[in-house]
């Protein structure tokens, strides 16, 4: 949980602030960047025009001189990211470089642009939904045709690899990359961007496990779930299909087969909602870790937390919908006490691989556990990837990997 969920604190950012940057801007990169900080502290809906004309120090007036409105200044954001990935792309796999460097190449450029751009990975993680649909496809479209071009890549290096199994890999290692989004521990950049490009690495030669038994189907609940029980599963449904502020309390009604004012007899709004998902979702994972952790091995109870993360996110869908808890509209009180058990979740996790590998800092620790977290959440959530037989024990290794503990 705590992979996805941290909340940003908001910095004032001002346009001298951006100016400063070592990196030249024109006006209309200047007026985005600031707009995208604030997307990324407090969410795209909590952001208004005048907003982003404060921050800026300029007129509402001036800023649509440049942006039709803040969608459109979301656009440019995140386009304007994977035209910096596709530029990478084509210039570290190009004809003029040898294909045995390439793929290193490759990811020493998406690491340095991830460690100084995080909020790119952000935006598009968190704010992405509220982008107009056809720009929605667009970087859909174009991010399969690098992750196919990448997986070429991977393919000349490793031509034994099945085709299949080359895409799953990179879109784990694109994961590395949009793990920084996810938290804010940092070490030097140069160091960070290194770290990235070993993760990176370790995914990409990770060997998967071989197609063992089938997997075990779910067994069926017995009785009939309440009928708190119905809206709240019907609420995570929806959530997870259209994002928390596109649904309303008629439709989640609607789902669970009654009116909607009925639903505010089980919950007084769509924010106590989401917190009942996030802490439903905060008890499986505790109930998991709590199993995994019962041996007195190290190494073996974070291969087994690993493990036990793996099948809680891939069965529980509070999960994946509590990722983005810290987005909506909930009482400070009940947000703080989630991301305090979202990061006592994630600190579990960091003890055992300081223990199980003393020679990693802390920070790198913290990093890495972001990362393989990162990786289970992300490709969960990808259909094509999560629909494959033997995806469990895949996503199982593949954590192992990037911990440094396969």
């Amino acid at each position: 949980m705590g992979c996805g969920c941290a909340v940003s604190r908001y910095r004032s950012l001002t346009m001298t602030d951006v100016e400063r940057s070592t990196r030249p801007r024109d006006r209309k990169a200047q007026l985005a960047a600031v707009a995208a900080e604030l997307f990324r502290a407090r969410g795209f809906p909590g952001v208004g025009i005048k907003d982003i004309a404060d921050a800026a120090g300029v007129t509402g007036p001036a800023l649509y001189r440049h942006f039709a409105d803040k969608q459109a200044i979301l656009s440019y954001v995140v386009l304007n990211g994977f035209e910096d990935l596709e530029e990478a792309t084509a210039e570290a796999l190009s004809d003029s470089v040898p294909a045995s460097d390439q793929l290193e190449g490759l990811l020493g450029r998406l690491a340095t642009q991830a460690v100084e751009r995080r909020e790119i990975a952000a935006l598009w993680r968190w704010e992405g939904r509220h982008l107009p649909k056809e720009d929605q496809r667009e970087i859909a479209r174009r991010s399969t045709l690098a992750l196919t071009t990448w997986s070429k890549a991977l393919l000349v290096q490793r031509p034994d690899l099945p085709a299949e199994d080359a895409e799953l890999l990179c879109w784990a290692a694109l994961s590395v990359f949009g793990s920084v989004s996810v938290h804010h521990t940092s070490v030097a950049r140069r160091r960070f961007a290194a770290l990235l490009v070993e993760l990176a690495l370790d995914v990409l030669n990770a060997t998967l496990p071989a197609p063992s038994s089938p997997p075990s189907s779910p067994i069926a609940g017995l009785g009939t779930p309440s009928r708190r029980e119905q809206v709240l599963a019907e609420a995570t449904a929806l959530f997870a299909q259209r994002g928390f502020h596109d649904v309303s309390m008629e439709d989640i009604g609607a789902a669970a087969g009654i009116a909607g004012p009925s639903v505010y007899r089980h919950f007084p709004s769509k924010a106590a909602l989401m917190v009942a998902i996030g802490h439903r979702a905060a008890d499986r994972l505790a109930l998991a870790a709590e199993r995994a952790m019962q041996t007195s091995d190290e190494l073996s109870a974070l291969r087994r937390l690993a493990a036990s993360y793996v099948h809680t996110i891939l069965h529980t869908p509070e999960l994946l919908v509590s990722f983005s808890a810290d987005r909506v509209t909930m009482p400070d009180r009940d947000k703080a006490d989630l991301l305090r058990v979202q990061r006592d979740y994630v600190a579990q996790w960091v003890t055992l691989l300081s223990a199980v590998r003393p020679e990693l800092p802390v920070r790198e620790a913290k990093i890495t556990v972001h990362a393989a977290l990162t990786i289970a959440n992300d490709l969960a959530r990808t259909r094509r990837l999560a629909t494959r037989r033997h995806f469990e024990a895949e996503l199982t290794t593949l954590l192992h990997t990037v911990l440094g503990i396969g």
